[in-house]
């Protein structure tokens, strides 16, 4: 049997008259670059999450350094963003020229640890970016009131977390501003790079939306210096497209989750654990196992395609090695850098995939 660490062909051939539709219809009107078919997902987005304005643009990296910029955030700030995550989160913060700080991991959720953000404020800081990672919701109230007590700025890194919630508030709702990557393999990706912002903020939605688009709001009226980062006609119409079975993938993944947290329970590995109040997306299956590469060898052999997120933490990257960290700066990062091992997930998976998975997973811990 074989079982891809994600199947987006699968998907596609779903539901793939109204993606085929949608294309189309770009290429008939010759829409290629922003225009009405972004500013329809904007809007269908924006309706999605309950805010006021979403904007689109080019990439999820590009959507947290314009966030960034919107906020005047450059030389000589400090912005605090987690230990572990893809490495857009912290590039975006040294590529606008302020300063990257890290904050370790929570041992458990593996999103930012509250505890640890205080200790790393300075009158530098600017704002945090706390990470939504793999789907669960960093805890945003304990982050809005730490944040609220020094004057700084929350911008959500949503790139993980379509359609979660946090004790009944959408997920990119919660900050001053939120990000948002449609990367192919993402809960609601496009076909190929594509991002978006949110806020309830007019103003800094004004900004961002003129820094995206070569810092004009019409036509030859360049106000400021931008930057090219528009979203393609094509892949506004095809996340406009996919928006409406989000939720219909939301719950096939979540009930795939517990199928394998059932099945698994047994196995004396760490699993991932479901915050009270949250409700987690699973944009990825992430464990903890011993002897991964060994483990993940014998799964490839069986056919099953794994994945690591990720294989390094951020403040031990050679990216980052003039800032002189060592692993006991974050030990919980650090220390879970050998084991996370991340299981196929996605809505199309089958109860038989799962189960196999499972089987082969806990002989391969034997």
């Amino acid at each position: 049997m074989h079982i891809p660490f994600v199947d987006l062909k699968l998907q596609y051939q779903n539901i793939q008259s109204q993606i085929d539709k949608g294309i189309q219809s770009v290429i008939n009107e010759t829409a290629f670059i922003s225009g009405k078919y972004a500013t329809a997902f904007e809007e269908a987005f924006a309706q999605y999450l309950g805010i006021n304005h979403v904007i689109a643009c080019a990439n999820g990296t590009d959507s947290l350094e314009i966030l960034l910029k919107a906020y005047q955030i450059g030389a000589g700030d400090e912005v605090i963003v987690p230990a572990n995550s893809w490495i857009s989160t912290s590039e975006c913060v040294s590529t606008v020229g302020a300063k990257v700080v890290f904050a370790d991991s929570h041992p458990v959720h593996y999103t930012i640890d509250v505890s640890k953000i205080e200790e790393k404020i300075t009158p530098q800081t600017k704002a945090i970016i706390p990470v939504h990672l793999y789907g669960c919701a960093a805890d945003m109230d304990a982050i809005m009131q730490i944040a609220a007590r020094h004057n700084l700025i929350v911008i959500e890194d949503c790139a993980q977390a379509h359609a979660a919630t946090y004790k009944g508030k959408t997920i990119g709702t919660i900050g001053h501003a939120a990000s948002f990557s449609f990367y192919p393999g993402k809960n609601l990706g496009a076909y190929g790079d594509a991002g978006g912002m949110a806020t309830n903020d007019e103003a800094i939605a004004t900004k961002a939306r003129m820094i995206a688009n070569h810092g004009r709001l019409g036509k030859h009226d360049h106000g400021v210096e931008g930057r090219n980062s528009r979203m393609d006609g094509i892949q506004a119409a095809i996340l406009t497209a996919k928006l409406p079975y989000l939720e219909q993938w939301t719950q096939a993944r979540m009930q795939h989750a517990q199928r394998y947290l059932s099945n698994l329970q047994h196995a004396g590995i760490q699993l991932p654990v479901i915050p009270d109040g949250f409700r987690h997306v699973f944009h990825l299956f992430v464990v903890q196992v011993p002897h991964r590469e060994k483990v993940q060898q014998q799964l490839k052999e069986h056919g099953i395609e794994t994945g690591i997120h990720y294989p390094i933490a951020l403040p031990l990257l050679k990216a980052y090695a003039y800032m002189e960290h060592q692993p006991n700066d974050f030990p919980v990062a650090a220390g879970q850098m050998d084991k996370l091992l991340s299981l196929p997930m996605y809505a199309e998976l089958t109860a038989d995939q799962i189960d196999f998975v499972c089987e082969k997973l806990i002989s391969a811990i034997k």
